[in-house]
């Protein structure tokens, strides 16, 4: 086949997979979900966001409020021929629903379980068997039982101060499936699905000296001085430098460390192993140095953290304010530890380091230009909790979801950074050099709220889907029930590594000069053009029909006009500047490299003229010194001639003639013997 056809089969393999990105938005559960929220009431008062859809091979989940039920649609067969005549779903009803408002849909690492996460509660669902022909859930049948596991039911029930902070599921696959809880009292719970009202495991994060926990929900001392925990995060499985209990001396335990963020900003950190049952849960670390030193210890209100599996290990501290910092997770050296080592509850264990690499101030509302051109864009007071998430397809890129939007943003420097930290270089303060050469990209991908005065719209449902057959995709769920769908960054991917065939030489086509410069042209460009913000789809919560007021959409106006201008249209005239300068430079390289070549042309051409003539000497002088050779050869033998001497060679000669002499005579000998011999037979017998 020819070059055409392959190029067709592309096509229409891509269009194929943008197929089911233009059919969701119009599905039948979305307008399902329009109409149950119709019927609820609602509130006047700000609300956070939630994430209430997740994805399962192909499979989109999205829990309704309202009924307390799953709908669930296969993105691939929306993907087909035949997704396309009619948009066909499941209802996953739940056998004991639970009491709570849901906030946050978790999937467990095996995948066989969901937790209905609320401030009141949580509630795990039990996802059915699948069988038939599409692999749908009991066969294909529209509405389908699940069974439920209410976790810590009777805590929250007895306890009615108490609140959930934050929820995750313990990451092994391979265990039994647990479920961590964080809650208002500073305690950190894990619950066995097997045993699901008695915690398996219980830690308390009091910074107190008593250990007590704070039991109030009012303003407490401690809530006071932000000594609350509110979100924490497993990282990779690593070996425990910790003694954990029921651990053996010198025997080595695999766990995770988990990452507890408090509100004024410290972080702590402990180990957590299922392999040493009730007591494999160390007591927590810390708080842990952040390098370098700042007096408001890098700003308080501290809301959410994650942890990049990048190694080291990346992590990500978010606060209300849309702050987030880029921590890189370092051993400490002996002198801190040996300063800190009064305020650390630990014993011999090394305690890590966070060094700050990046600040990152996320745009929450779109900072709107004043009215004078000289004057800096207004500020603006408005936060919001933060949810992180991490990107299955990169572990360099993360998102954020809040009140007003999401924000994707791709950490470009961890490939430099893991150069620094292989080489020898021992001055930990040079990485603050290396973030000033290459900051993070951040897209603002979706904005809710544009001002802090517009109605609260939070984000309900996020999720990237990791199945590279139906392409990498974003799908955010708006407060209207509305679903968008956007593809990811692909400037934050890894590069793919290089072929065996390329890594000896380089191409046929390449110039060899390109190998010795670090950054090319191209890089360089790129930077130039590279954005710091950018203009996010806008919504806006309230009615379709119903128009912005004048002074907004003038404020909104100016805001994208400003933006276009000075991220797009100066960028690439300075772009454009910067080529035409390269172009100069080339074109007076090529000159002068076109008149070098000249020269080279011309003194080629004397060098060949020369080579002839050097030719046709050494020539003659070969035959003269042939015809000199011959002369002495001539001379020598005609002096040995005259030496009255003879010899070795003619000594020996004199001896073969000598010896060929004494053999012909006797052959002479010889032949007259048989000549009379033969006479003698000749004559007749008398």
């Amino acid at each position: 086949p020819s070059c055409g056809y392959y190029l067709e089969v592309w096509k229409m393999a891509a269009l194929a997979g943008e197929r089911w990105r233009s059919e969701l938005p119009g599905h039948e559960i979305f307008t399902k979900l329009r109409e149950n929220a119709g019927f609820q009431r609602r509130g006047s008062g700000r609300t956070s966001a939630k994430n209430l859809a997740f994805c399962l091979n192909g499979d989109l989940f999205v829990w309704d409020e309202a009924d307390k039920v799953f709908y669930t649609t296969n993105l691939r067969y929306l993907n087909s021929e035949e997704g396309c005549d009619g948009a066909k779903y499941q209802t996953l009803l739940c056998i004991n629903p639970p009491l709570f408002e849901v906030c946050q849909v978790l999937l467990s690492p095996t995948q066989f379980h969901v937790a209905l996460i609320g401030l009141r509660g949580a509630t795990v669902l039990e996802l059915p068997q699948r069988w038939g022909k599409r692999s749908e859930f009991e066969g294909g049948r529209a509405r389908v039982n699940c069974k439920t596991i209410p976790v810590a039911e009777r805590f929250f029930t007895s306890s009615g101060l108490v609140s959930l902070r934050h929820a995750a599921w313990y990451p092994s696959e391979t265990e039994e499936p647990h479920l961590v809880l964080l809650t208002s009292d500073n305690t950190l719970r894990f619950y066995n699905l097997k045993e699901p009202q008695s915690p398996a495991r219980v830690l308390s994060l009091s910074q107190s000296e008593d250990g007590s926990a704070v039991r109030t929900r009012g303003r407490s001392y401690a809530a006071s001085l932000g000594e609350i925990a509110v979100a924490f995060d497993f990282g990779p499985l690593v070996c425990s430098p910790q003694q954990l209990p029921g651990q053996r001396a010198k025997e080595e335990v695999l766990a995770y460390p988990l990452y507890i963020l408090y509100e004024n900003g410290e972080t702590y950190l402990s180990y957590t192993t299922l392999a040493l049952g009730a007591g494999g849960l160390g007591k927590p670390l810390g708080p842990l140095p952040m390098h370098p030193a700042a007096e408001d210890n890098y700003g308080y209100d501290a809301c959410a953290v994650l942890c990049l599996p990048c190694v080291p290990n990346i992590l990500v501290i978010a606060t209300e304010t849309g702050t987030l910092y880029h921590c890189v997770v370092l051993e400490a050296e002996e002198e801190e530890e040996c300063v800190a080592g009064e305020r650390w509850a630990r014993g011999t264990e090394a305690v890590p380091s966070l060094y700050v690499f990046e600040c990152v101030e996320l745009e929450l509302t779109l900072k709107l230009a004043s009215g004078e051109e000289e004057e800096e864009p207004l500020e603006s007071d408005f936060t919001c909790p933060i949810r992180l998430h991490r990107d299955p397809l990169c572990q360099q890129r993360y998102h954020c979801t809040h009140e007003a939007g999401v924000h994707s943003v791709g950490l470009t420097w961890v490939s430099k950074l893991h150069k620094f930290l292989q080489s020898d270089e021992e001055d930990k303060d040079n990485l603050q050099e290396l973030a000033s050469e290459q900051r993070c990209i951040v897209e603002h991908i979706l904005c809710t709220r544009p001002l802090s005065s517009s109605s609260s719209a939070p984000v309900r449902g996020f999720w990237i889907v990791s199945d590279l057959s139906l392409g990498a995709t974003m799908i955010c769920i708006t407060s209207a029930h509305e679903c968008l769908t956007r593809p990811l960054l692909s400037s934050i991917r890894p590069p793919s590594p290089p072929l065996l065939c390329s890594r000896p030489g380089l191409g046929l086509g390449s110039s060899p000069l390109r190998g010795l410069a670090e950054d090319s042209f191209e890089q360089h460009i790129r930077n130039i053009l590279a954005r710091n913000s950018t203009n996010p789809l806008v919504l806006r919560a309230g009615e379709k029909d119903c128009s912005p007021p004048p002074p907004e959409c003038l404020q909104l106006l100016s805001r994208a006009t400003q933006v276009f201008r000075e991220e797009y249209i100066l960028k690439q005239d300075l772009a454009r500047e910067e080529m035409e300068h390269r172009v100069k430079l080339l074109c007076g390289q090529k000159n002068k490299q076109m008149e070098d070549l000249a020269l080279c042309r011309e003194e080629r051409k004397s060098l060949r003229e020369m080579a002839e003539r050097l030719a046709d000497k050494y020539e003659d002088a070969k035959y003269r010194q042939e015809a000199i050779m011959n002369r002495m050869k001539r001379v020598l033998g005609s002096l040995r001639y005259q030496l009255p001497v003879l010899s070795d060679s003619e000594k020996d000669m004199r001896k073969e003639l000598q010896t060929i002499n004494d053999q012909l005579h006797h052959l002479g000998n010889g032949i007259k013997q048989v000549r009379e011999w033969t006479h003698c037979l000749a004559q007749p017998v008398r």
